[in-house]
């Protein structure tokens, strides 16, 4: 044996003995059960790493709805099903409030933006964040009439396919991501600009990426595998050029910046820089505005565009529901821009989209949480920095909840009279103080395109074609690649 040879030898020794003591110190009194797991690898073996809410399910059967998994050498904590996760975000909210420190995540955005930081600064960039939408269009007209504005520029570009097959995600990820780029920016981008194709294109690659294996195997493992070459350095290659552009941009817009007439979410973040606070420079610096700024735009574009697709896709699949829908927008709308003060008239619909988020299933395992403290919740001890995993899955698949809970069934949403019902564990935003801060948005967005297309193309697969149901590999359940013919109605 040489002696490189020998001291990689040794180097690999001292790390799984120094992995299994840390792992052996975390052995705690009255933790939830879970399945038996090996040294260092933990469970990795027994999980669907490209699906873990799959096996997450199946543990819960065993287990239970409050169960542990080793992940490589991270106990973590997987909730299961409306009460209880509802028990821990709502009646136990501050304890399940902070985010856990992922390193993937952490390596790219340290405690910056809004979905990951932790303490004050998640704190103040939320209180900002919220505010800020608000101030530029959440929940307002204005907003809504850019968003009839925007789903009309896109049935003109679907009109331009007259009817023959296409591939519609470039143009309704554009479509939707023009609507947060106008609260940011100010501006849309035509939907073959190549500035917003390349964004979109940096975006959805992480976002496919950062659900492979690999990139668990990295979480579980960052040290050893940042030693390596493989598909984490794609992500941060692509996380460092988005983030280039949004450097540039509001480098731009600072010697632009009027205090007395802020046109917008970056505006109203580089006011904050000038107002000369002990604030100003400790949260509104220009780390946390990259960061924020990515957080929203990927949050703003993907799981909206997601969804849209998940709904033309399903109305391809169950034509029967689509003319269902056609018949009420008729009725209701007829001719007319669709407006939000229509929804309450329109229960059908209103009960189909949000079937199409519920099937759809965007967020199956949700972000993770982490225990802000020591706590004891349904009689199990979770050590303060506990990793926790709300699983949204098993509550929009939960059968006390929903009475086909594997099937698309827009009679969830529907009493015997068949107008709209609520559902209680419909909740694709989670709940508590980490829910989606850009809701109010996403429904507003989801609603007007959704019957806007709707009122104008019957939507028809490709002759010959199977539709797969089936979400593809990624951080969030996208539907695979699909063609589709948009027949004009009008």
């Amino acid at each position: 044996m040489d002696l490189v040879t020998l001291l990689i030898t040794v180097v690999i020794i001292l790390f799984l003995v120094n992995a299994f003591k840390k792992q052996k110190q975390g052995n705690y009194k009255n933790f939830p059960p879970g399945p038996k797991s090996l040294p260092i690898i933990g469970n990795i073996l027994r999980l669907d790493m490209s699906k873990p809410h799959k096996t997450f399910m199946e543990l819960s059967e065993t287990y239970g709805p409050v169960f542990s998994v080793n992940i490589g050498m991270t106990k973590t904590v997987v909730l299961c099903g409306y009460e209880t996760i509802k028990d821990a975000l709502i009646n136990h909210a501050d304890a399940f409030s902070d985010r856990p420190i992922v390193p993937v995540s952490y390596k790219l955005l340290g405690n910056n933006g809004i979905v990951f930081s932790n303490g004050e600064n998640w704190k103040v960039m939320r209180r900002f964040t919220l505010t800020a939408l608000r101030d530029y269009g959440m929940g307002k007209k204005a907003i809504e009439n850019k968003i009839t504005e925007e789903a009309e520029c896109l049935v003109q570009k679907l009109k331009s396919y007259e009817g023959k097959p296409f591939d519609n995600l470039t143009s309704i990820n554009a479509a939707v991501a023009n609507i947060i780029v106008s609260i940011l920016l100010s501006r849309r981008f035509e939907y073959e600009d190549p500035t917003i194709l390349k964004l979109m294109g940096l975006m959805n690659d992480s976002i496919r990426l950062l659900g492979s294996p690999w990139i668990r195997l990295y979480n579980s493992f960052p040290s050893l595998m940042d030693r390596l070459p493989g598909i984490h350095r794609t992500i941060f290659e692509n996380v460092r050029e988005f983030q280039k552009f949004v450097r540039a941009t509001f480098t731009k817009q600072r010697k632009e910046l009027d205090v007395n007439d802020q046109r917008n979410l970056i505006d109203a973040f580089l006011a904050k820089q000038q107002e000369g606070k002990p604030e100003s420079t400790e949260y509104f610096h220009n780390d946390n505005l990259t960061v924020l700024v990515g957080n929203l735009f990927g949050a703003g574009m993907e799981t909206t565009s997601s969804t849209l697709r998940w709904g033309l896709l399903l109305m391809m699949k169950h034509p029967e529901i689509q003319q269902k829908v056609h018949d009420e927008i008729e009725r209701v709308i007829g001719l007319a821009p669709p407006q939000m003060e229509h929804r309450k008239q329109m229960p059908y619909t209103d009960a189909v989209i949000h079937e199409i988020q519920r099937f759809g299933d965007i967020i199956p395992v949700s972000l993770p949480r982490a225990t802000s403290e020591d706590v004891t919740f349904r009689g199990y001890f979770l050590p303060k920095g506990t990793l926790v995993i709300p699983l949204l899955h098993s509550i929009l698949r939960d059968k006390t909840y929903f009475e086909k809970p594997n099937e698309f069934y827009p009679e969830h949403f529907l009493d015997s009279k068949g107008n709209f019902k609520k559902n209680e564990a419909f909740i694709p935003f989670s709940i508590g103080k980490r829910s989606c801060a850009g809701e109010t948005l996403a429904k507003m967005e989801l609603f007007l395109f959704f019957t806007t297309l709707l009122q104008n193309f019957t939507f028809q697969a490709t002759p010959g074609a199977k539709l797969e149901l089936s979400p593809a590999m990624g951080s969030v359940n996208s539907p695979k690649p699909f063609e589709m013919c948009s027949i004009s109605r009008r």
